[in-house]
């Protein structure tokens, strides 16, 4: 298997994985929406909306985290990084994730592990519902968050060792772009035809 196979083959794994949790969002509309109606227009409000809120915006939260690394979308302050060579920036890449990344997922993935134990063990339900809607199954997601960030992490540790050898950032999967993205590639491809065609006709 070469390299760019196991960076895409990483990069798969995440994106599924947060497709999957991408669900929550449609259940947690409906779920929201059907709350705002029956309290506001029924007059009797639900007892389990709000620890459903929770759960599922926690768990597309923690779930997610890996596929938004795997497309190079948590936020940074990139005014001065975009700016600099690819090497250089592998080479700040790679001491943060060494220095800040790996030391935090892993504090993540190992404190997340006990957490979760504890409450499957005491079968822990919501404090905030009267009815006691059971949150245990949320804590078994933060360590499955952290494995998940770990593994890609070692995908993007990867890309920066191999942008320090080629000088190029490896290609990565893509699936969806932000609209800001798409107008600078099209403003790029757009100036290369027109320089193009100059160059063309001048000839």
């Amino acid at each position: 298997m070469s390299l760019q196979s196991l960076l895409h083959g990483i990069d798969q794994l995440s994106k599924s994985i947060g497709h999957a949790f991408a669900w929550c969002i449609v259940i947690l509309t409906l779920g929201t929406s059907y709350e705002v109606f029956v309290r506001y227009v029924l007059d009797d409000p639900t007892s389990w909306a709000f620890d459903m809120s929770n759960i599922l915006y926690g768990a597309l939260f923690l779930m997610s985290g890996a596929y938004a690394l795997s497309r190079g979308a948590h936020v940074r302050g990139d005014v001065f990084y975009r700016l600099l060579p690819s090497r250089t920036q592998a080479v700040i890449e790679l001491v943060l994730y060494i220095i800040f990344f790996y030391p935090g997922v892993m504090a993540l993935a190992y404190s997340g592990w006990f957490y979760a134990e504890d409450a499957i063990r005491i079968r822990e339900v919501s404090v905030n519902s009267p009815i006691g809607v059971p949150i245990w199954q949320l804590k078994m997601v933060i360590p499955a968050a952290g494995i998940l960030l770990c593994i890609q992490g070692f995908a993007e540790v990867l890309r920066c060792l191999i942008c320090l050898r080629t000088g190029e950032w490896p290609h990565r999967l893509h699936d969806v772009e932000e609209m800001e993205t798409t107008i600078l590639q099209q403003a790029q491809a757009d100036q290369n035809n027109t320089g193009a065609a100059h160059a063309g006709a001048q000839h």
